[in-house]
């Protein structure tokens, strides 16, 4: 069945870029794209889906934040405003909404965790195959397709469940979730473990891939193409109150996914970069549009 739904979460506090996310989400922040123009992050990945052929979105948005998302998808500037646009943003006001119409904003009443806010789009998803991708993060290929249409013709192509992976050295693979796996003929990975912020130990005995550079590990990428039966192990686990850290997580989630239904990695031709953090933020600022130049 081809994917035709992003879900996208974006209902996290933003607590690492306080003080600013007091005074705006962090999917609001400003990036300047290739083409010059100052766009909040969430359009960016809007952009991205759209661009790989996603027909609609649905953005998970915290209660309280609905009107502002809402706002800047759905609403024109008010009249007295438009008109002081110059000609060429009159039109792009006009993009926005057309944009906005593939837009549908959901919500996560409280905040508990990344596998929790997937898990509020559900009813949306509607039983269908779906792309899941971070709401702080962006996303360069180095190919002509983009990195979202990589990891969604890889899918199609093994019609199984599918996730975007990057390596990573040893020291920072406690941020991320890592796997392990075996290699096919077409340099795919069939999946044999999902593990969320091993501690080096851990990933040294466990998690290590053939032809991967030692010290380098496999994690992932911040894209997945998903059967909606991940949406059953995620209530599971909210009625059984299994949680990691406090939270309810997506990666054990998907672990349980790999093993009912099996799993695909592919290394994504491109770069991910990250918007939820002061010094990523800033060096995205700088390199985005220099990769994109």
């Amino acid at each position: 069945m081809k994917i035709r739904k992003a879900v996208i979460p974006a209902a996290g506090f933003g607590t690492r870029l306080f003080p600013a996310t007091k005074a705006i989400k962090k999917e609001l922040f400003p990036i300047i794209d290739k083409d010059g123009r100052a766009k909040p992050v969430i359009q960016i990945i809007v952009e991205e889906a759209i661009s790989a052929g996603i027909e609609e979105i649905g953005i998970i948005v915290q209660t309280s934040d609905r009107l502002l998302f809402e706002d800047f998808f759905k609403s024109p500037p008010k009249p007295e405003l438009l008109q002081k646009l110059s000609p060429q943003n009159q039109e792009y006001s006009q993009y926005l909404q057309d944009l906005g119409s593939k837009v549908t904003i959901l919500t996560q009443d409280t905040q508990e965790g990344y596998g929790h806010a997937v898990f509020c789009a559900r009813d949306w998803v509607n039983n269908e195959p779906f792309l899941l991708m971070l709401g702080d993060h962006i996303y360069a290929s180095d190919t002509e397709n983009s990195c979202t249409a990589q990891v969604l013709e890889i899918y199609n192509l093994v019609n199984q469940n599918t996730i975007g992976l990057t390596t990573m050295p040893a020291e920072i693979i406690y941020k991320a979730g890592c796997v392990t796996g075996t290699w096919q003929q077409n340099s795919l990975l069939n999946l044999t473990q999902v593990y969320e912020k091993p501690s080096i130990e851990y990933a040294r005995q466990y998690l290590r891939v053939e032809r991967i550079p030692e010290d380098e590990f496999l994690c992932i990428f911040g894209l997945y193409a998903l059967s909606p039966k991940l949406f059953d192990f995620l209530e599971e686990h909210i009625k059984n109150n299994i949680r990691d850290r406090g939270e309810f997580q997506l990666t054990s989630a998907l672990e349980s996914l790999r093993q009912v239904e099996g799993m695909t990695g592919y290394i994504v031709k491109g770069r991910c970069f990250d918007t939820g953090m002061p010094d990523a933020y800033l060096q995205t600022m700088i390199d985005f549009r220099g990769k994109h130049s």
